[in-house]
C-alpha cells in the first residue's frame, strides 16, 4: 500500500516538473514573439510571458523539490 501511494506522489511531482518546463519555455516564446501585441484581450504578450516564465520556473523548482523529498523519505 505504501509503495502504491509513493509511486502516485512521484508521478504528481514529475508532472509538476514537466508542466513547469512547458510554462517556462512558453513564457520565453511569448516574451520574444509577442512584443507589442495584444494576447486575447488579456494584455501585452510580453508581460503575460514574464508572468508565465516566473510561474513555470517556480513549478519546476517545486517539482524537483518534491521529487527529492519523496525519494529521500522513502515514499517513492
Amino acid at each position: 500500500m505504501v509503495k502504491k501511494n509513493g509511486i502516485g506522489l512521484a508521478v504528481i511531482a514529475f508532472a509538476v516538473y514537466i508542466i513547469g518546463g512547458i510554462g517556462t519555455f512558453g513564457g520565453l516564446a511569448l516574451i520574444f514573439l509577442m512584443k507589442n501585441k495584444d494576447l486575447w484581450g488579456w494584455g501585452e504578450g510580453r508581460s503575460i510571458g514574464y508572468l508565465i516564465l516566473c510561474v513555470g520556473l517556480c513549478l519546476s523548482i517545486l517539482g524537483v523539490l518534491l521529487m527529492r523529498v519523496f525519494r529521500n523519505r522513502g515514499l517513492a
